[in-house]
């Protein structure tokens, strides 16, 4: 998400559109969660019309975070440069405006300050989450870019097989409960060597965001440029499939038998969530989609170099920023319109209000940077 350059000088324009399209889906991701949380927290849905929107919006968006750490990847992975200069400069683009906005969330939500010694503040909505996982790539980075400069292409692609074997992990889970029952030392499955005094199984370090890590990096060195015809003809499939399996798999387990409107615990969210979760296969299929459809946008022109761009190089402060205004907006609009028109008209205000804040942040001499990346 932060506005790295690599050692060439040139720009990488579909990046820029990618970051474009990511950070409206967020917007959109975080609208719809209006229709199915209630003010308590609570997993709420008011009616059939909404279950169906929410799924159908949602599951096709939730493919925003992991394109952003694609994009990263795409720039930094294997590294330029010294290890230090690496990590001070994700200091300054990354850490620095992190920290200034949990400072900010938790001075408007009266948030718990000492909770920042251990983790982002919960008073920032949750989106922030995405930094420490982010830095967490990081730290990782130096360590396996020595073998990346080596890596074949057959290499690379193995451990992408192994990768995509640990998306098939929240599924198997809920195979497991469905064939087993929970398992007798706890509620949840566990899998290949995890159990309560050990969370770290078998496939622990060659699963989650480490997957996009190495999609960004093998479609920067192997991935040939594809024609139109064959970009679609790859993409529109695997997007219908991912979706398929992210919208339904959200849909059709929602637990409406008494009818509508369904109100449950938050732990019921969490669980319906399942088919949403980033490393997911479904959503992983849609991501990959959602990249490939982008990635012939490569030729600069006017509308790139005078709107695209600078929207993206002020992403990162969007990101941060957006649900101070978020919140409010879908909260109003909600009064007046539609549900579908709530969600697309609150991320399209949010995007914007928020864009706006942060280009012209990032225009404040010296302390710009250091508060927006």
């Amino acid at each position: 998400m932060e506005n790295s350059v690599t050692a060439k000088s040139e720009r990488v324009v579909f990046l820029d559109w990618l970051r474009l399209v990511a950070c409206l889906m967020v917007m959109l991701v975080h609208a719809c969660e209006a229709f199915y949380f209630d003010n308590d927290g609570n997993f709420a849905i008011q009616s059939l019309a909404d279950a169906r929107w929410v799924s159908a919006l949602d599951g096709a968006c939730r493919a925003a975070v992991p394109l952003f750490v694609m994009a990263s990847a795409y720039l930094l992975f294997p590294l330029t440069r010294p290890t230090g200069e690496f990590f001070r400069r994700r200091l300054v683009r990354v850490l620095a405006p992190f920290a200034v906005w949990c400072c900010v969330y938790n001075i408007v939500n009266d948030g718990k300050w000492g909770q920042m010694l251990f983790n982002f503040p919960m008073s920032t909505g949750g989106h922030l989450w995405f930094v420490p996982m982010l830095l967490g790539l990081y730290l990782l980075m130096p360590l396996l870019s020595p073998w990346a400069e080596k890596a074949t292409e057959k290499e690379v692609r193995g451990w992408l097989l192994v990768w995509f074997f640990t998306t098939s992990f929240p599924f198997l889970r809920k195979l497991w409960g469905h064939l087993y029952g929970a398992p007798d030392f706890g509620a949840v499955p566990f899998l290949y060597g995890e159990c309560p005094w050990n969370g770290f199984g078998m496939f622990q370090y060659v699963s989650g965001f480490f997957g996009y890590l190495l999609l960004g990096f093998y479609a920067r060195k192997f991935l040939p440029a594809l024609s139109w015809r064959k970009t679609l003809a790859v993409a529109l499939p695997l997007w219908l499939v991912g979706w398929c399996i992210a919208a339904g798999g959200f849909y059709f387990r929602i637990p409406c038998e008494g009818g509508y409107p369904v109100v449950k615990p938050y732990a019921c969210a969490v669980d319906m969530e399942m088919s949403w979760e980033f490393c997911g296969f479904g959503v992983v299929c849609t991501v990959i989609a959602y990249f490939l459809l982008v990635r012939p946008l490569m030729k600069s022109s006017a509308l790139h170099r005078l709107v695209v761009r600078p929207l993206a190089e002020a992403s990162y402060g969007t990101y941060l920023m957006h649900m101070l205004i978020l919140t409010p907006v879908v909260t109003c609009l909600r009064a007046h319109l539609p549900m579908p028109l709530t969600v697309v008209a609150t991320a399209i205000a949010t995007f914007a209000l928020a864009s706006l804040a942060s280009l012209t942040i990032r225009r404040v001499p010296v302390v710009g940077k250091w508060i927006c990346g």
